[in-house]
């Protein structure tokens, strides 16, 4: 399941994100404040004048504001304005979403859809969507994304935005105290072979250790970059849960065991307080990192540790996905056909590349990788990681995976008893059933 780009400080909520950068432009971080939102709980048709307001719904950060697409789109259609309404969390965002749903009203002309989401809506609701297949090129995704919005019928109810291709970032400062390699080929030789070799690396991170500091922050972190790279995870083809039995599963488990056993992992929940403290004062050393990941640590690790990291390729050889959504148009809206051209032009290559550069999450069209924005995309805060190129070459060898309608819900019911394991000390065997014995409840 894509995690919701939030973070929670002091002073409130907050949504954050890093700016990209081509070669010859800078990089910095921006921070933007507030939930957002719109001043409507739906979609309304024209006016007496003819103008349409098309709204979008959303959540977390889609990065179309950031990229002034809204504004674009304005100025390519004078009579058609955009707006967001933005819910911070994925969590608050996707029940409102079901509501209205079963409801039939109050839905937005655009809806996002999380991919952890997106089985349950094309099995149950997707009847309530309009068919894109003849709106947009289904052949400029990558192949397993459409998939993965294309009901059983062939009606495709969703036009991707971003995924998450995995990659790990590390402290470069903190593997050079520790004795490590800090140049990124080398580091990427260190774990060629798999998540197992990233364990390695860590105990011998751990045995020099700066004072204070982790090799990872979250083994649930680690649990899903690991689920996530195996075609069958949480259901089997037909749609069977699998996860007491699932091989990615089942390894996931057993290396974030072992990370809190050997105490390589600070125990973190991701997104927490105390996460974006461990990121600011650099007590972290690696952190499994899917493309929209970057953002996060360099926003919230701050300029104080600027060049300080890097990024490589992820553990193994086995490519993995972690995140990323999907534009769909319900077919209550009172602007259908608007709409859904509104949702071809945001998620073609060139739209989509402009959102890479604004705010880092990567994307889907495979035809964007071509462009300048995306290929020769570097970042500065991690000493000019060609992230183009990492994260490219890693999209397209992606395996198709087998999702289920509750995989949100298994993850992050495994990834709570991780924490445990980390934080409180639970012992595996009694976290495994703990942990089953909810998803089995959830389930029904």
């Amino acid at each position: 399941m894509r995690i919701t780009r939030v973070t929670h400080t002091a002073a409130g909520r907050s949504r954050r994100a890093a700016v990209l950068a081509t070669t010859g432009l800078t990089a910095s971080a921006l921070l933007l404040t507030g939930c957002g939102g719109s001043d409507s709980s739906g979609s309304k048709g024209p006016d007496e004048n003819g103008n349409v307001t098309l709204i979008v719904a959303d959540y977390g950060q889609f990065g179309y504001k950031e990229a002034g697409l809204f504004e674009k789109y304005h100025e390519l259609h004078p009579n058609i304005t955009v707006k967001e309404d933005v819910t911070t969390d994925e969590k608050v965002y996707y029940p409102k979403l079901l509501q209205q749903l079963n409801a039939g009203s109050g839905l937005a002309d655009v809806q996002g859809i999380e991919v952890g989401r997106i089985k349950e809506i094309v099995d149950t609701k997707a009847d309530a969507f309009v068919d894109l297949g003849d709106v947009i090129d289904v052949g400029d995704w990558v192949s397993w994304k459409e998939k993965q919005a294309t009901a059983p019928g062939g009606a495709v109810i969703g036009a991707g935005t971003d995924i998450g291709p995995m990659s790990l970032c590390y402290n470069t400062e903190l593997f050079g105290k520790a004795g490590l390699p800090t140049d990124r080929e080398e580091v990427a030789k260190r774990i060629s072979g798999g998540w197992e070799d990233y364990l390695g690396l860590g105990e011998e991170y751990r045995k020099k250790a700066p004072e204070g500091t982790f090799f990872m922050d979250s083994a649930s972190a680690m649990f899903n970059a690991v689920v996530s790279s195996n075609a069958q995870q949480y259901y089997d083809e037909g749609g069977k849960p699998v996860y007491k039995d699932s091989t990615g599963v089942k390894q996931g488990w057993n290396l974030a065991a072992e990370a809190a056993s050997k105490k390589l992992t600070q125990g973190l929940a991701q997104f927490s307080d105390p996460w974006v403290a461990a990121l600011r004062k650099g007590t972290v050393a690696t952190v499994a990192c899917p493309a929209w990941m970057a953002g996060q640590i360099s926003a919230n690790a701050g300029e104080a540790n600027k060049g300080k990291w890097d990024i490589t390729t992820a553990p193994g050889s086995t490519a993995a996905n972690w995140g990323g959504s999907f534009l769909a148009v319900p077919k209550q809206g009172k602007n259908t056909d608007e709409a859904a051209k509104l949702v071809k032009w945001l998620t073609a290559p060139e739209q989509q590349a402009a959102v890479f550069k604004a705010i880092g999450v990567f994307p889907s069209n495979k035809r964007a990788y071509e462009l300048p924005e995306v290929k020769d995309a570097k970042l500065p805060y991690f000493n000019d990681a060609p992230i183009g190129r990492i994260y490219a070459d890693e999209a397209v060898s992606i395996p198709e995976t087998v999702l289920g309608p509750k995989d949100g819900v298994i993850k992050d019911t495994f990834s709570t008893q991780i924490n445990n394991m980390e934080q409180r000390g639970t012992r595996p065997d009694d976290a495994w059933k703990a942990a089953t014995e909810a998803i089995g409840k959830a389930l029904g």
